[in-house]
């Protein structure tokens, strides 16, 4: 029995390397709300990007969440049928996502959603396709 369980190990661990490299890297997105930034943390690799949350008269949910869909392209049904490139959704329509709004980045501007740059919301659709949405998570705080 025991030589059976360190042969699994040994197979296991030969198959996808013995630093663990074969498994996906924990990806964290720390959302600051007072500060209108994500922090991104993916293996060895660290991102600060500019984002905008709510805005008056609307929330950016707090907490801590796992991805629960992506889209490379969704338009807002709630709102006008708005762009949301690169949406990650964390709680039901509440998603981060790229915007042309580029030049409200780093303020309130949002009707709750967090946007990013186009070329970063690209990136952190990508980290979290590949690290997947259990080995993801996205933390909003104030």
């Amino acid at each position: 029995m025991k030589k059976t369980v360190l042969m699994a190990a040994v197979f296991v661990a030969m198959l996808f390397g013995a630093s663990g490299q074969g498994w996906a890297a924990s990806l964290v997105a720390n959302i600051d709300v007072s500060s209108q930034t994500m922090t991104v943390r993916y293996g060895a690799s660290v991102y600060r990007w500019s984002v905008s949350t709510a805005r008056k008269g609307y929330i950016t949910p707090r907490g801590s969440y796992r991805p629960q869909r992506t889209a490379r392209m969704w338009y807002s049904r709630k709102y006008d049928m708005s762009p949301m490139p690169h949406s990650v959704f964390f709680r039901g329509g509440y998603a981060i996502h790229g915007t042309g709004a580029v030049r409200q980045l780093g303020r309130p501007a949002s009707h709750g959603c967090v946007r990013l740059h186009p070329t970063n919301a690209a990136a952190f659709y990508a980290m979290v396709r590949q690290a997947g949405f259990g080995n993801t998570r996205i933390v909003v705080t104030n």
